[in-house]
């Protein structure tokens, strides 16, 4: 039996990523992946998002976040690593 490595990543996406279902299209998107955590607008009007997942599935949706859903522009995105937290579902903040 092999073991998968989960990896933990905070984002913070910049851009105009407010009011263009950016939280909602990052969690179908998640939910497609398999990949577990939360999304919330932060009051600057940047994104916040903690994401876990092995680390092929992360690349994907990295990949995705960096371009968001149609009406969305990100010009940048910082990212962290934390250790993982076992986090279950992905879900959005409020």
């Amino acid at each position: 039996m092999t073991t998968k490595s989960i990896v933990h990543k905070e984002i913070i996406v910049k851009g105009r990523v407010q009011g263009v279902g950016y939280r909602a299209n990052a969690k179908h998107m998640a939910d497609l992946l398999g990949v577990q955590g939360q999304i919330r607008n932060m009051p600057d009007k940047a994104v916040w998002i903690l994401a876990e997942a092995e680390e092929p599935v992360m690349e994907q949706f990295l990949s995705w976040c960096r371009k968001g859903p149609a009406m969305a522009k990100v010009t940048e995105m910082e990212i962290s690593v934390g250790p993982v937290q076992h986090v279950s579902g992905f879900t959005i903040l409020h």
